[in-house]
C-alpha cells in the first residue's frame, strides 16, 4: 500500500548535503502537504554513532511520527545510512497509516542503494545505544536486503510453516505479504459469488500464526454495514452490494479495509502489508472480481452515500464556450 506522496526538492537538497557533509549525523523528515520534507539537521557529528544518538533524543515526541535518516557507517561505504520510521503508539491513527505506507517511498526516492537497512521503531528506547545494540543482535548485516525483504522483515517475523494442516491453504501471491488462508474463510469468500447467501464476509488475521481467518459471514443490508463491521479490530471486509442505479441493477464486490485507532502497531503494519494479498486470494482462489477498494479508519466512515459516491461519481458537465457577441450586434 503506497500513499502517493513524493519527496520534495528541499528534501533532495538536504539529503545531498548530508551525503557530502561529514559534520552532519542525520536528517529528520516529515510529511507536509502531500510531500516528504526536511525538518531538522542532526549536527555536529562526532566519531561515535552511539554518542551522537543524544542529538536525536530531544526531537522524539510520544505522539508525533518522524522519518529519521542516520549516517551509521563510514561514508566510504556504498550504503552508509539507515532509515528509521518512528511511529509512537500515541500518534494519531491516520498519521500512523500515512507514515507506514510512505516509508519505502522515502528510501526509494532518495536512492535505496544508499541505505544499509530500514528500521521501524515505536519507542524512544529503541533509538538509544542500547536499543541499537539489541536490534543488531536480531539482524544480520552481512549483506544488504532487497526492498521486498526489508518490508517482509518489518511486518512478518517468521515464515509461515508449510503443511500447517488440512484446514489451511496458502495463497499464491507474489507481491506484498502472502499468508495462508483457512478453508473456512476461502469457502465464505466463494459464497459471495452466488446470490441468496451471505453478502458480507469479514476476514481477520491471526497475529500469532499470521493466517487469514474468517471473522464472520452475514447477510447485511447497506444500512447496517457500518455497525456490522468490527469497530475494535482491523478487518478485511468483502461486501456484495446489490443495488439499482439509473434503472440498472448490479451487485459489485467491494473490498473494505478498516483499521480502528486502537489497533496495535504490529496489527496495522501486518494488515496494511497484506491487503493486496487478501484481494488477490479473493480473486485468484475464490473467483471474485473486486470492483472497488475502500479504506477507512473506522466503520463509521462507511455509509450508503459514501459508497454510492465511490461507485457512481458525479460527472461535472462543462458548458461549451460561447464566443462573446461583437459590439453593435444583437
Amino acid at each position: 500500500m503506497q500513499s502517493g506522496i513524493s519527496a520534495s526538492q528541499e528534501l533532495h537538497t538536504a539529503f545531498n548535503t548530508l551525503v557530502s557533509s561529514e559534520n552532519q549525523r542525520g536528517l529528520l523528515c516529515t510529511i507536509t502537504k502531500e510531500s516528504l520534507t526536511p525538518l531538522t539537521i542532526l549536527s555536529p557529528a562526532t566519531s561515535s554513532f552511539s554518542d551522537d544518538l543524544s542529538l536525536l533524543a530531544p526531537h522524539l515526541q510520544p505522539n508525533v511520527a518522524l522519518y529519521i535518516i542516520l549516517r551509521r557507517y563510514p561514508s566510504s561505504e556504498s550504503a552508509p545510512f539507515v532509515a528509521v520510521t518512528y511511529v509512537p503508539d500515541s500518534a494519531p491513527v491516520r498519521q500512523k497509516m500515512l507514515f507506514a505506507s510512505t516509508r519505502l517511498t522515502l528510501v526509494r526516492e532518495l536512492g535505496i542503494e544508499r541505505f544499509r537497512e530500514t528500521i521501524f521503531a515505536t519507542t524512544k528506547e529503541e533509538l538509544t545505544p542500547q536499543g541499537f545494540e539489541k536490534h543488531d543482535k536480531h539482524v544480520t548485516l552481512e549483506a544488504p536486503l532487497t526492498e521486498e525483504e526489508q518490508t517482509l522483515g518489518d511486518v512478518k517475523r517468521k515464515e509461515a510453516e508449510e503443511g500447517r494442516g488440512m484446514n489451511e491453504r496458502r495463497g499464491h501471491v507474489s507481491s506484498g505479504v502472502s499468508m495462508p488462508i483457512t478453508d473456512e474463510a476461502l469457502q465464505a469468500l466463494k459464497s459471495l459469488a452466488g446470490e441468496g447467501g451471505s453478502d458480507l464476509v469479514q476476514l481477520k488475521i491471526n497475529i500469532a500464526t499470521e493466517t487469514m481467518e474468517l471473522a464472520s459471514s452475514t447477510s447485511t443490508p447497506i444500512s447496517s454495514l457500518s455497525s456490522t463491521i468490527s469497530s475494535t479490530e482491523p478487518r478485511y471486509s468483502f461486501y456484495r452490494y446489490t443495488h439499482t442505479y439509473n434503472g440498472t441493477s448490479s451487485s459489485p464486490i467491494l473490498f473494505i479495509y478498516t483499521c480502528p485507532s486502537g489497533s496495535k502497531i504490529k496489527e496495522r503494519m501486518l494488515y496494511a502489508a497484506s491487503s493486496r494479498s487478501a484481494i488477490q486470494v479473493a480473486e485468484a482462489e475464490a473467483g471474485l472480481k473486486v470492483e472497488k477498494k475502500i479504506e477507512a479508519s473506522s466503520p463509521d466512515e462507511i455509509s450508503e452515500e459514501s459508497i454510492g459516491g465511490d461507485l457512481h461519481p458525479k460527472v461535472e458537465v462543462k458548458k461549451a464556450f460561447e464566443r462573446p457577441k461583437r459590439p453593435g450586434r444583437k
